[in-house]
């Protein structure tokens, strides 16, 4: 996809182009900007809103704006006083809210943003560092789930959380499942459009590859299905990010078998434990070749005393006793012995990935929750083709000594189906060819730019043992040091689209010049239109 060269007549559009946008973002009265918000929204909603319960502003009840604002902000980073903060927050509590929401939006040149559960890593959903005013449209009171056991499939509106489907699903089967993530709090909307990755992914792909049907607003406030919004719209807002295409309000979900027992551990090797990193070692050269019900992912980081351990989390689609054979046939190096494991649900398995403490109820899953503690955090990742050698390992465990307790590394395990799938099926390309996942996670609550320099360093000393070519990244764990938009810079967009999507970006970039020509749905990396040509 090539960007042609300027004419005259094209300068001459960009200027309009430019001076429309920053005439839509001149800085009016807010109190104007609510008014003809709340006044568009009665004409063109035929479904009652009540203000109180859904419209929330600074000037009305600072502090009950804040408190909704911070509700679902997962990342403190990006919550406090220098931090551009929503004109507005409006929580609809009907589909019809939604469409008037983004036909207001576009009427009246206001800049929206859609959270469903606030777990973008760089808050995108919820702030905007390029573009104010903007409003907030967040979809927490839009969370029913219906469960259809006979059809095997659930409709889940975005609002929900992971926590609360894997609830209702339970609730109904002890053998029905969903592909979805680890962290239950986190909302579903968003949450699918990255892909979404989690401990049956081997087995059954990603919560993406697992979605039947969806139901989308678009850029005109029209509300569509899978059939209305066409098979190439339907790829795109699977894996293609989310706040490009449209807002989500509802996904249905293709439920997969599960077994009534599972097996779960967890087994911890210090450095004195494997200072020839003989286990680590062994991991990356078969956790993705393991039978496709087993998934270990290993987690390291300083436990205190100066000591960097890595955690090998796994779970195991059956019982105990046949785990055991498998491990010590293929990866006996773990040591892993009866006394590690454990069996139980796969609904009890949720609290274990969660970390949630021992004993905890289900029940929690399906309890609104604010974040227990207030993390403030960067992270950044990669794809890992080959293994990583022992020395730069060696180097990864002296950097995390004496690490703030919220900085980790994660590498999770891919093969299983996920390598029988295509990279081109849906727009997450992270298939064949990839042994794991790595996640760097640094805290920055006390020290932000010491932290953010050693995350960005870090990240740099692993540039020859990583992807190339381009250095591949997870969208869902979103790093804008990989590039931002300004206003739809499509040059910009390509380098950290490439990363994100390969080659499926450009099919991207077409379907959304299509679907949203007028790019009324925008952020830092959201997918641009294409360039306008002579």
């Amino acid at each position: 996809m090539r960007v042609s060269k300027s004419s005259p007549s094209i300068s001459y559009i960009l200027f309009l182009a430019l001076y429309f946008s920053f005439y839509t973002i001149t800085p009016i009265s807010s109190n104007s900007l609510q008014k003809n918000f709340i006044n568009c929204l009665q004409k063109n909603t035929h479904v009652d809103f009540p203000l109180e319960e859904t419209f929330f502003t600074p000037e009305r009840n600072a502090s009950t704006f804040i408190k909704v604002l911070e509700s679902t902000a997962q990342n403190y980073r990006f919550v406090n006083n220098s931090t551009p903060k929503p004109s507005f927050i409006f929580t609809p509590v009907h589909e019809a809210h939604v469409q008037a929401s983004v036909i207001c939006s576009k009427k009246l040149g206001i800049h929206l943003r859609v959270r469903s559960g606030g777990h973008d890593f760089e808050a995108v959903s919820y702030v905007s560092q390029i573009e104010i005013p903007f409003f907030l449209l967040d979809l927490s009171k839009l969370r029913q789930i219906s469960v259809d056991i006979e059809d095997n499939s659930a409709w889940v509106q975005a609002g929900a959380t992971l926590g609360e489907v894997y609830y209702r699903i339970a609730e109904k089967s002890k053998i029905h499942g969903f592909p979805g993530g680890l962290c239950s709090t986190v909302g579903i909307g968003g949450y699918i459009t990255g892909g979404g990755y989690g401990a049956l992914m081997r087995k059954y792909g990603l919560a993406a590859d697992n979605v039947l049907d969806a139901k989308i607003v678009d850029a005109n406030g029209k509300l569509l299905d899978r059939r209305s919004m066409g098979e190439d719209m339907f790829w795109a807002i699977r894996g293609g990010g989310g706040g490009s295409f449209g807002v989500i309000l509802a996904w249905k979900l293709k439920l997969v078998p599960v077994p009534e027992t599972l097996t779960i551990f967890s087994v911890t090797k210090t450095l004195k434990q494997d200072p020839d990193f003989k286990t680590l070692s062994k991991w990356q050269r078969v956790a993705d070749k393991l039978v496709e019900e087993l998934f270990i992912r290993v987690v390291i980081s300083d436990i205190g005393n100066k000591t960097v351990a890595a955690s090998y989390k796994g779970q195991f689609l059956g019982e105990k006793g046949t785990l055991i054979e498998i491990m010590k046939r293929d990866f006996p190096e773990l040591g892993l012995t009866e006394k590690d494991c454990t069996e139980m649900r796969w609904i009890e398995s949720i609290l274990f990935h969660d970390e949630l403490p021992e004993g905890t109820p289900i029940e929690v899953l399906i309890q609104e929750r604010s974040p227990l503690v207030k993390l403030s955090f960067k992270s950044k990742g990669d794809i890992a083709k080959k293994p990583i050698p022992a020395l730069v390992l060696k180097g990864i465990f002296k950097r995390l000594i004496q690490q703030e307790p919220f900085t980790f590394l994660v590498f999770t395990p891919y093969g299983g189906m996920m390598a029988k799938i295509s990279e081109s099926e849906i727009p997450f390309p992270h298939r064949g060819g990839t042994i794991f996942k790595i996640v760097y996670n640094v805290d920055t609550g006390k020290r932000p730019r010491t932290q953010i320099k050693w995350i960005r360093e870090l990240y740099s000393f692993m540039t020859p043992y990583v992807s190339s070519n381009p250095r591949q990244a997870y969208v869902n764990h979103r790093d804008l040091d990989l590039g931002q938009n300004t206003t739809s810079n499509f040059e910009n967009a390509q380098l950290w689209g490439a990363e994100y999507y390969k080659g499926n970006f450009e099919r991207l970039v077409r379907i959304k010049s299509k679907v949203d020509p007028c790019n009324i749905f925008r952020h830092e990396q959201s997918i641009p239109t294409l360039p306008v040509q002579s």
